[in-house]
């Protein structure tokens, strides 16, 4: 099968860990383990988020007070290079040397009227408690929402129009190269005139999976985050996991757009757009999930809403 595994910020950098290379290592370590079973007689594209990672190399660059902080697409272009290079050595140390590897920057066009510009909804960076947002927000001019029982920064998070590198993308499949690609959503860029340049914006990763999939004929779509499947009730003592749901079904449950919104909505465009399977599940499970005894798997096929 050819495999789009979308790798969520929040998995590879977890809620409330200590924001360390080593962990983000570590995690993409277990990340790779998974994959490097389900490697053989597939070809595997590996997508990722960026949020927490963005955030704290914004914060970062505003410890530096001799120039200007790097606009968001600079740091996302930062972000694909870091964890494409961990991925792939993680990775690399799994899997047979002869097995090529690529991490390709990739600018992602959006639109310039895109409403997501004047309401910011993808949470970036670190956690914080309500006191420490709130003087942050009013300190930088951030835009700060609630994440769990925590806060967190968030910035404009416009939809993906078009893959710019979606041609070498496949050249480097066909030669069966493992792909990393379209990290933390793409390099969020559109055009001025005829001129492309980036945009201060974080483009959602699993909506641009999505897309990257769709326009790759990809047989299965695996977005994994830090929990093990999609539930309704979350957090309370009826919270139940879905095992299977119909796209028109289980958009009726009106998940948060933080979180798990995306992802359910990008499962359930790739099912209507493709006729195929997307499934959400944990980092830890992807074998699992590929192998469909794990995660939250959207599908035409699907009879409604089916729980574990």
């Amino acid at each position: 099968m050819r495999l789009v595994i979308a790798l969520g910020g929040n998995a590879l950098l977890r809620r409330g860990e200590a924001m360390t290379a080593e962990n983000q290592r570590e995690n993409v370590r277990i990340a790779c383990e998974q994959i490097a079973k389900v490697a053989p007689d597939n070809e595997l594209v590996i997508a990722h988020g960026n949020g927490p990672q963005v955030g704290l190399l914004a914060l970062q660059g505003n410890a530096y007070d001799a120039a200007n902080p790097y606009p968001l697409d600079v740091l996302g272009a930062e972000t694909e290079g870091m964890i494409g290079y961990m991925i792939e050595q993680e990775l690399g140390n799994l899997l047979p040397f002869e097995v090529p590897f690529a991490t390709l920057l990739t600018q992602v066009e959006v639109d310039s009227a895109d409403p997501a510009f004047k309401n910011p909804t993808k949470p970036i960076g670190p956690v914080y408690g309500k006191e420490e947002a709130e003087r942050l927000a009013a300190e930088k001019g951030w835009t700060i929402a609630p994440d769990g029982d925590k806060f967190r920064r968030v910035v404009a998070s416009p939809r993906p129009q078009r893959i710019f590198e979606i041609r070498p993308i496949k050249w480097l499949l066909e030669k069966g190269s493992v792909v990393i690609c379209a990290g933390g959503g793409g390099i969020p860029t559109m055009y001025d005139g005829n001129q492309l340049r980036g945009v201060e914006a974080v483009i959602d990763k699993d909506l641009c999976s999505a897309l990257l999939a769709e326009q790759l004929n990809a047989d299965l779509l695996v977005i994994a985050t830090d929990v093990d499947a999609a539930y309704v009730d979350w957090g309370k003592p009826t919270q139940r996991s879905i095992a299977e749901a119909h796209p028109d079904e289980i958009e009726k449950l009106g998940f948060a757009a933080g979180s798990m919104g995306p992802k359910v909505q990008a499962a359930c465009e790739f099912a209507r757009n493709t006729g195929n399977s997307a499934v959400i599940g944990s980092l830890e499970n992807i074998e699992a999930i590929v192998q469909g005894r794990s995660g939250t798997r959207i599908s035409l096929d699907a009879k409604g809403i089916i729980h574990r």
